[in-house]
């Protein structure tokens, strides 16, 4: 890759379910129908208003869809009342907490969008060690506000992840060696059920719902805002450092024997492949250490490899996860797509390599611009061991694996389809790499945060879904939830 700031460090989801229209009644109408219903703390906006085109802008421009309408609640009392107006009108909705899910249709629509914008409260409590974040923050600005406190919940690692969807669909942060998922921290939701109930739902509280929303996404009401676990933090050490084609060989040999033998749990890397401008590989690798300064050996095999650029150093957890912008001109496109293995052996690296050599030439041949990044994050096998309650996803914790995140970047919509078709033969592709490496890997979860919109719900909840099913056949008999996008059951 050029580098983690132009593909590597982007969090690109795909393309996701087909634009749905309005029914019964029509967009004014359903509008005007929320606007009577909510109180004065909350706002209905329209097209041609600023805040309806915040409400309705994505983090790509492909899963950004023109609403009837946009609505941003600032009390669950509000969410209540908008979701029951939904689901008596069958109209089909979104419900975005950051954008940064970029999947069309997951947490966009033509029919009503709900931002989360005003639950935006960031709460510690020392006495319970717990921190409370509303449904619409970023964990950029959450680990921000938690910083002079020495706290934080482990999030996003990239800007712009929002609270929401990284939680709902599991989360891999920057210690998950130390805690696990963040889905695994997770001690409360405020949920709004589809019928418009208000609850909190907690461990002891509702078994099968707390289970439900560990990963299960949008499939049983709104989520307002969300209790974790609190955790210390300091100074860490870390940033981007990049390599050109020529060292590409030597960084693989040390990325795969961290991935393979690394036993720090405070260390933690994230690496991607790409083309820089001149059509050559190149590598852009983020290191991560908890701690002002990582023990020698941890990453000496890294620094001593000959770089490009450089952004290592002591620093606050939030200057850390700036070194890895996300911004994307405007109008760029894109997708994600996901892959897990059992372990990044050496076999499996150089395969991730080559699919970067052999289609960024091809992505850029159709488009000029278009660029293809894969993202490999490794972690120790201890990585879903740290929570023994049940989870929605992931459905299989007896082995540790591994994501692979894929990212396509175009800009012209007519390529929307040839791009996907890439990234789905770059996965088979790699799938009989992983076979011939001695790793079957067809039936082991994907990440539903970086699912391509294709991937089958199997794949994501696999021996989970009878039991989801079932807490979805209880709690939303009429499917209100079914009116909105996501990764359904």
């Amino acid at each position: 890759m050029a580098s983690l700031k132009k593909i590597g460090t982007t969090a690109l989801a795909l393309a996701s379910v087909l634009p749905a229209t309005l029914a019964g009644g029509g967009s004014s109408a359903i509008c005007t129908q929320i606007q009577q219903a909510i109180s004065h703390a909350s706002a209905v906006y329209y097209p041609s208003s600023k805040n309806y085109t915040a409400d309705n802008a994505h983090w790509v421009a492909s899963s950004t869809q023109a609403s009837a309408c946009s609505v941003e609640p600032a009390t669950a009392a509000d969410v209540s009342a908008i979701i029951k107006l939904l689901g008596k009108t069958k109209t089909p909705f979104a419900v975005k907490g950051g954008g940064h899910a970029t999947n069309p249709g997951y947490s966009s629509t033509t029919g009503v969008e709900i931002a989360m914008t005003r639950f935006n409260t960031v709460t510690y409590d020392k006495k319970s060690g717990t921190i409370v974040l509303g449904a619409g923050k970023i964990w950029d600005d959450v680990y921000a506000e938690l910083a002079p406190l020495g706290v934080f919940a482990p999030g996003g690692r990239v800007p712009g992840v929002g609270v929401a969807g990284f939680t709902l669909g599991g989360g891999y942060n920057w210690i998950s060696n130390q805690v696990g998922l963040t889905v695994d921290i997770v001690l409360g939701y405020q949920l709004v059920k589809p019928n418009g109930d208000i609850v909190s739902v907690t461990k002891t509280s509702n078994p099968d719902l707390f289970f439900a929303l560990k990963g299960g996404y949008n499939n049983f009401g709104i989520v307002t805002q969300f209790t974790y676990k609190a955790f210390p933090i300091g100074q860490v050490w870390g940033g981007l450092i990049t390599y050109g084609a020529a060292q590409a060989a030597e960084f693989n040999a040390a990325f795969s024997n961290f991935a393979i033998h690394a036993t720090d749990t405070k260390a933690a890397i994230v690496s991607g492949y790409g083309l820089d401008a001149n059509g050559e590989a190149a590598v852009g690798n983020i290191m991560f250490y908890d701690g002002p300064s990582p023990p020698k050996g941890v990453f000496d095999a890294f620094l001593n490899i000959k770089n490009t650029s450089s952004d290592i150093g002591t620093r606050s957890l939030s200057s850390l996860v700036a070194s890895a912008p996300q911004t994307l001109p405007a109008g760029t496109r894109g997708y994600f797509n996901t892959m897990s293995f059992f372990e990044y052996t050496p076999a499996i690296v150089n395969a991730i390599l080559n699919e970067t050599t052999f289609w960024g030439p091809r992505v850029a041949a159709v488009e000029a611009g278009a660029l293809a990044g894969y993202h490999m994050e490794p972690f120790l096998n201890t990585l879903l061991t740290h929570n023994t309650t049940p989870t929605a996803w992931p459905f299989f914790r007896s082995k540790k694996f591994v994501p692979l995140q894929m990212q396509f970047t175009w800009s012209n919509p007519k390529h929307d389809a040839t791009f996907r078709g890439f990234m789905e033969q770059s996965a088979v592709h790699l799938t009989n790499v992983a076979n011939q490496d001695g790793q079957a890997i067809q039936q082991l979860p994907l990440y539903p945060n970086y699912g391509l919109y294709t991937s089958p719900p199997a794949r994501i909840y696999g021996s989970n879904i009878p039991r989801l099913q079932a807490i979805q056949a209880q709690v939303d008999p009429q499917n209100v939830m079914g009116l909105a996008g996501g990764w359904k059951l």
